[in-house]
């Protein structure tokens, strides 16, 4: 890419281009603007020169008065126009000179987090700031996108004075040919001037990505809005004019001259001279607070987790101050992960949960760990790492298995898959009486078989007292060698069948149930999950 250097050099060449272009401009229209505080930049993209200044980054505010205020030398009988530029003006915010358009974000003013007044002389200058700051987050980059987001205070003054423009200029002969059918909004704008100089500073690509720069200008003072046409307390019907559609932008001259929307406010305007057209804005003495921020967008590593212990919850369980169990899968797998993508912080989705005393066996149970902000993506390489590291740990309570970076679609998919999903148990079971090959026969002939589950007692004071219908796909028995009352039940289930409660009852809360059907007590005493189907999140 190109060095800075050559960027400067091609803003020197650019700048001949820019003076060029900017006395083929007809003088009086400048010099209306700029006499009524809009700043230079402003001035150049209402007549569409966003080419011409965006080839000269370095070039700074005062040297743009300068170029502007000799066009309008021939226009005012060799007085320049007087104009204050933040450059130029050491002291306090009050002492500045605002743009009335822009508020000073192409003047590359604004104010830190702090409240400071902040300045920079180009936008070269700007740019070179914010990629300071990229580079000091330690952010990995190929590709930025660049985020722009401004008060709309600042789109309604635009509007206003492009209007204005029109409605005072149309008849003049320059106006057909120099004043562009579209307006570059500030925000385009700016960039426009920042974008490639990024792509140089930051050896990346300004291009769709999950790396965003974020630049956000709001206004300190709300009230300012009310100098401004945000506060417009009338309208104005379509009306042909000399068969011109008049829209509502109507109302807002109207508004401008103090006439009032009758019925014969626009025939007033049309025979007014617009010469003597009020400019639509005031000037204010503020200028936008700039919050920076570059961020990755959230970055999704998921797999199937296999949990060994039965004091091991799946989430960071903590009540009155206590510690619930030894530990936690979220804990486990997350912050394993988090170092590793340098990210700041991160969210741990699973696939549905499984109680702290029943193990995670068998396939696994899908997850996301989401991580927010990496400064490192993870390779393929890094994710095999993160594996490698997480099922060495001593502990051996949780193993992961299949880790892959996802796409936000990752967490779509699961989302998707939750009320599809099927899982498969083995439960051993204690029954009242002694096992008989008929109890196998019970409930190894039933498919597909509907129950209704009340919320469980145990879980009450947490869930809404809701009756739910569920289906258990299949069971079968696995006798135990020497026991008569004991045996393993593997069953395949929809997700969110309350488990236990289907094996003991829960004091007749759910119907039927293992005990009702065998016709006898039952009571669970290990649960273990086997399998989790999710057709539509294969890992």
């Amino acid at each position: 890419m190109a060095s800075v250097g050559s960027t400067s050099d091609a803003s020197e060449n650019g700048l001949k281009h820019l003076r060029d272009a900017v006395r083929a401009l007809p003088p009086q229209p400048v010099q209306d603007l700029l006499s009524n505080g809009a700043c230079p930049r402003c001035v150049l993209r209402l007549f569409g020169l966003r080419e011409q200044i965006c080839s000269c980054p370095s070039v700074s505010t005062p040297v743009l008065s300068e170029i502007l205020n000799d066009l309008s030398e021939n226009y005012t009988n060799g007085e320049k126009i007087s104009r204050s530029d933040p450059e130029t003006i050491q002291g306090s915010e009050e002492d500045i000179n605002f743009c009335v358009i822009c508020l000073g974000i192409l003047q590359f003013v604004h104010l830190d987090k702090s409240g400071k007044l902040t300045r920079k002389n180009s936008a070269i200058d700007f740019a070179a700031a914010i990629a300071d700051d990229v580079k000091t987050q330690g952010h990995q980059i190929d590709n930025y996108y660049l985020e722009v987001s401004i008060p709309p205070t600042i789109v309604e003054n635009e509007k206003a004075v492009w209007l204005y423009i029109e409605k005072k200029f149309s008849s003049e002969p320059w106006f057909t040919q120099k004043f562009p059918h579209e307006l570059t909004g500030t925000k385009d704008f700016l960039k426009l001037s920042l974008s490639s100089l990024l792509e140089t500073l930051l050896d990346a690509k300004a291009h769709l990505s999950d790396f965003r720069i974020r630049l956000t200008y709001t206004l300190p003072d709300e009230s300012a809005k009310s100098q401004h046409l945000s506060e417009r307390n009338g309208c104005i019907k379509r009306r042909k004019i000399g068969g011109n559609d008049v829209q509502k932008k109507y109302a807002v001259v109207l508004e401008v001259e103090g006439l009032k929307c009758s019925d014969n406010s626009s025939n007033e305007l049309e025979n007014r001279e617009f010469g003597f057209l009020k400019f639509p804005v005031k000037m204010i003495n503020r200028c936008c607070s700039l919050v920076f921020q570059g961020y990755r967008t959230p970055v999704f590593i998921g797999g199937r987790y296999l949990k060994y212990s039965r004091n091991v919850s799946q989430t960071r369980w903590i009540i009155d101050d206590e510690r619930k169990g030894e530990a936690s899968v979220e804990e486990i797998v997350g912050c394993n992960i988090l170092p590793i993508c340098q990210g700041d912080s991160y969210k741990f989705h699973a696939a549905g949960r499984e109680d702290m005393d029943v193990r995670m066996l068998g396939t696994g149970r899908p997850f996301l760990v989401e991580i927010q902000n990496a400064r490192q993506f993870p390779s393929d390489v890094l994710v095999k790492d993160m594996e490698n590291k997480i099922n060495s740990l001593e502990s051996k309570l949780v193993r992961v298995k299949n880790l892959k970076v996802f796409g936000s679609h990752g967490w779509e998919l699961m989302r998707e898959g939750e009320a599809e999903k099927q899982k498969q148990y083995a439960a051993l079971v204690w029954i009242s009486r002694p096992v008989t090959s008929d109890d196998d026969l019970t409930l190894s002939s039933l498919k597909d078989m509907p129950i209704q589950q009340r919320t469980p007692v145990r879980v009450l004071h947490r869930r809404s007292p809701l009756e739910r219908e569920k289906i258990i796909h299949w069971m079968k028995i696995e006798r135990i060698a020497g026991q008569s009352q004991y045996f393993l039940l593997h069953l395949c289930t929809q997700a969110g069948t309350y488990i236990k409660e289907f094996v003991h009852g829960d004091l007749g809360r759910t119907h039927p149930s293992v005990g009702s059907m065998l016709g006898c007590r039952a009571e669970i005493l290990r649960l273990d999950v086997t399998d989790v189907k999710m057709d539509c999140f294969q890992l």
